[in-house]
């Protein structure tokens, strides 16, 4: 079933990046799980494995935003799971920035994984 609602060529371009990014962004976590954390000066966590699947969920993530570049109004169902992922990223963070288990410097990560996407999210979402 076809929709009646055209998407832009420019959000469907955001949906590619958004989808090409998070495959990079993703497997440099899965196969380089420490630079970020040794870029920081941060310590790296005990549990480095937990970061790595973190990497293979974005990767995942980056594959069904491609697949929404196709059809973001038929495929709405992801971009909306990516939403909220975009929603609730900042939320954790600010609570990690509270208790001082995550430092401020940190906080790049979420504009580039989450802040940066929210916008053209909402206005697929909206369509």
């Amino acid at each position: 079933m076809e929709s009646r609602y055209t998407i832009s060529p420019w959000l469907r371009n955001v949906l590619l990046a958004a989808g090409i990014y998070n495959i990079l962004w993703g497997a440099l976590v899965v196969f380089a799980p420490e630079l970020l954390w040794n870029r920081m000066h941060m310590p790296v966590p005990n549990y480095i494995e937990l970061w790595q699947c973190i990497g293979m969920i974005l990767g995942v993530f980056g594959v069904g935003y491609l697949i929404s570049s196709f059809n973001p109004v038929r495929y709405w169902p992801m971009i909306l799971v990516g939403f909220l992922g975009k929603v609730f990223g900042p939320i954790g963070f600010a609570i990690s920035l509270y208790k001082g288990t995550l430092p401020l410097e940190f906080g790049w990560t979420i504009v580039i994984n989450d802040l940066i996407w929210l916008v053209p999210f909402g206005i697929i979402l909206y369509r």
